[in-house]
């Protein structure tokens, strides 16, 4: 998979958005929910890109931390009961100092219900989630967590992010968004332009193709890509 020099800011797909609300009422913590609402709202042209949410407390990191910035293994135990061998894998390496483990291991949990809900109604959106990183840690929470949705991991490894990136492997691509904004360039190594799109309109996905010889793709508003 080539290498995102820098992604756009994060978008959130719209059937992602409605498997979080969903997810909010079904989580470990009942009391909990990981959005306000709406808060940006995008063009109605762009189905499978609705709003941004923002979570109603700080939100767990669940990333892996430097050494010197975890909670020891040891020490990582919840106030009662007690961590299955799988959650205690994933929270390995992932718990702040000073941070309650169950908080980590839910925002992994949640990230598992967004992403099989998704799924649920749309693959692609699922895979798109993943590859545009709209889900904290999808990684590590599908690894530990809910390794049912691996084959969507297999998938999203094979697409990159909208943005640019460098030394792309040739071939034919689709993006994951019908957003007639959504553009595309293929550059050589001297810069010079090899391709570019999008190829069709905004009644269907935009697809590319990235020649041999390509050094950078770049690509504005379409939000992730998958071999077509």
């Amino acid at each position: 998979m080539p290498r995102p020099l820098h992604r756009r800011p994060t978008a959130v797909a719209a059937l992602l958005a409605a498997a979080l609300l969903t997810a909010s009422g079904c989580s470990s913590d009942a009391g909990k929910s990981d959005a306000k609402g709406p808060r940006t709202t995008h063009s109605p042209a762009v189905p499978d890109r609705q709003i941004e949410t923002e979570p109603t407390a700080p939100a767990a990191s669940p990333s892996a931390l430097p050494k010197d910035q975890a909670l020891p293994d040891g020490e990582i135990k919840p106030v009662t009961g007690s961590f299955t061998q799988k959650q205690k894998e994933y929270l390995s390496g992932r718990v702040p100092k000073s941070m309650d483990p169950a908080a980590v291991l839910q925002t992994g949990e949640e990230s598992c219900q967004r992403i099989a809900r998704t799924a649920k109604r749309d693959r692609d959106a699922a895979v798109g989630a993943i590859i545009a990183g709209d889900v904290p840690d999808a990684k590590g929470a599908i690894e530990h967590l809910c390794p049912e949705q691996k084959p969507l991991l297999a998938v999203a490894a094979t697409g990159f992010p909208d943005g640019t990136v460098t030394q792309p492997k040739p071939g034919a691509y689709r993006a994951l968004t019908t957003d007639p904004a959504c553009t595309w360039r293929a550059l050589g190594s001297n810069g010079k332009v090899l391709a570019s799109g999008p190829s069709t309109g905004a009644d269907g996905p935009v697809k590319a193709t990235v020649p041999s010889g390509t050094r950078e793709f770049v690509s504005t508003s379409c939000y992730a890509w998958l071999p077509a």
